[in-house]
């Protein structure tokens, strides 16, 4: 059988550096090939060779059995290639149609053809059975996973036979993600060739068929992906197994750093949880559970209206983040680009933002600060959007330990970063526990939780569901997230 698309002994440098080495990838019609690997590994490199956006130095593009040379990203998308990126690039204030033939709009007696536009876009919508959307919403009113779906029609509409997806679900909700993975099997069973880059191994393991591990802009790997287990899969990607990811557990659990009696609010109701020195608590539940709904109130975004709140033993009243923060209390919020950082400042304002804010200047040693948490950048003026994903998180950390925390809420502290920078942020977390820190970890991924957390507190419906030991199965915690017993 021949692949849609072969990209054969492929190789980049940029600046003397080799950034790919000699990479082989085919991709099939009708099958799910995973991309995976560690930032820096060479996976957007490939994409962007794919996609035209940079000419290999050695190395050739195959589609359907033909040699071809892109000079440029629209070379690749008349060929039949598309990307899905992270990052949408949708015009939030254009219809949905005006948005999928943008600069290709059809013409009719000198003018736009909007209605050839609109009745194209809802056939190819109808293809992709969704029945959610329409032409002519604008995009403004979308959701993220449809905002996602009018970008896999746009490129449909050129007639793409390999989509690329980069992070497709980054950004995504718990239930979206399940929207998402619809999707992608329809693309599959119409016959696309899709190429599925995702730091989440559940995703990869739950979508392809294949799996190819870069390391350091080599293949490491091509294989089918039942002939592969997890752990294999991550010793690929770091050099290590997936058990040794997680550290030791707390052997000793200090006094109560928080306390909260009766806790509610109007998402919120009878919340009764202790976070004690030392100890990181996990908190499941489904999306909508109120998991976010806890941090937030912890922290003073949505401050508790009814019941105790005790720090330290102390009553307190928490009605705002710099309340809490006065209190030895960080937020790592879930949306690092959106909420937790200011892109186009650097480094070193990005570290002192909120001890700045709480406490006015006063001096601390911000390169130490960063090498704490291992930080790899180009120094300290480097404007922190340049940064990958896992190197932003290290950032938003150092942020908040430069106020040095009695308490820390971390909510998705690992999304959208790569295995090694995972292993780097749950080191960092089990050593802040380790100097008496108080850790609320919240994550959708139940491995994750699993295997950090001391207990897991589990979120039903606005009511803490339950507690489970440590090491619960993932069962016992689905249990009691859908309103079960474990």
């Amino acid at each position: 059988m021949t692949p849609a698309a072969r990209l054969s002994g492929i190789s980049k440098q940029f600046l003397g550096v080799t950034v790919l080495g000699n990479v082989d990838i085919d991709m099939y019609a009708g099958e799910v090939h995973a991309l995976v690997g560690e930032n820096g590994a060479g996976k957007s490199t490939l994409m962007k060779v794919l996609a035209g956006v940079h000419r290999p130095d050695t190395g050739e593009i195959v589609l359907n059995g033909q040699t071809v040379s892109f000079a440029s990203p629209r070379d690749a998308q008349k060929a039949g290639i598309a990307i899905v990126h992270q990052e949408l690039n949708l015009l939030a204030d254009r219809t949905v149609a005006e948005n999928v033939y943008l600069g290709r709009e059809p013409v009719r007696r000198g003018q736009v053809d909007r209605r050839r536009m609109e009745a194209d876009t809802a056939d190819l919508l109808d293809r992709l059975g969704e029945h959610g959307i329409t032409p002519r919403t604008p995009v403004r009113r979308l959701p993220v996973a449809q905002r996602q779906v009018v970008e896999i029609v746009k490129a449909l509409s050129m007639d793409a036979r390999v989509i690329a997806m980069d992070e497709p679900t980054a950004a995504l909700a718990d239930h979206e993600v399940e929207l998402l993975y619809d999707l992608v099997d329809r693309l599959r069973t119409s016959g696309i060739a899709v190429l599925y880059v995702s730091h989440r191994l559940r995703e990869v393991f739950d979508l392809s068929q294949r799996i190819t591990v870069l390391k350091d802009g080599i293949r490491v790997t091509t294989t089918k992906t039942d002939e592969i287990t997890a752990d294999q899969l991550v010793r690929a990607m770091v050099g290590r197994p997936l058990d040794a990811m997680f550290p030791d557990r707390s052997r000793t659990r200090g006094t109560v750093r928080l306390a909260i009696r009766d806790g509610g609010n109007n998402r919120l109701r009878g919340i009764n949880l202790e976070l004690h020195a030392g100890e990181i608590v996990g908190l499941a539940g489904l999306q909508g559970s109120g998991r976010s709904a806890v941090a937030r109130a912890i922290c003073g975004v949505d401050p508790l209206t009814a019941g105790e709140f005790e720090v330290d033993g102390r009553l307190v009243h928490i009605r705002s983040p710099r309340a809490a923060i006065r209190q030895g209390i960080a937020h790592v919020t879930e949306d690092r680009k959106g909420q937790g950082l200011a892109l186009r400042q650097t480094v070193r304002d990005n570290t002192m933002l909120v001890r700045n804010a709480a406490f006015g200047r006063r001096r601390i040693d911000v390169e130490q600060l960063l090498r704490s948490v291992q930080l790899k950048s180009m120094g300290t003026e480097q404007e922190v959007r340049y940064l990958s994903g896992g190197n932003q998180q290290k950032v938003v950390l150092a942020k908040w330990l430069a106020v040095q925390p009695k308490i820390l809420v971390a909510d998705e502290p690992t999304r959208g970063i790569d295995v090694g920078a995972k292993k780097s942020v749950y080191d960092l977390l089990r050593e802040l526990a380790g100097r008496g820190v108080a850790v609320l970890m919240i994550s959708s991924e139940l491995p994750e939780l699993i295997g950090m957390s001391d207990r897991v507190l589990v979120m039903h419906d606005g009511r803490l569901a339950g507690e489970l030991p440590a090491e619960p199965s993932e069962e016992a915690v689905m249990a009691l997230a859908t309103g079960g017993t474990a």
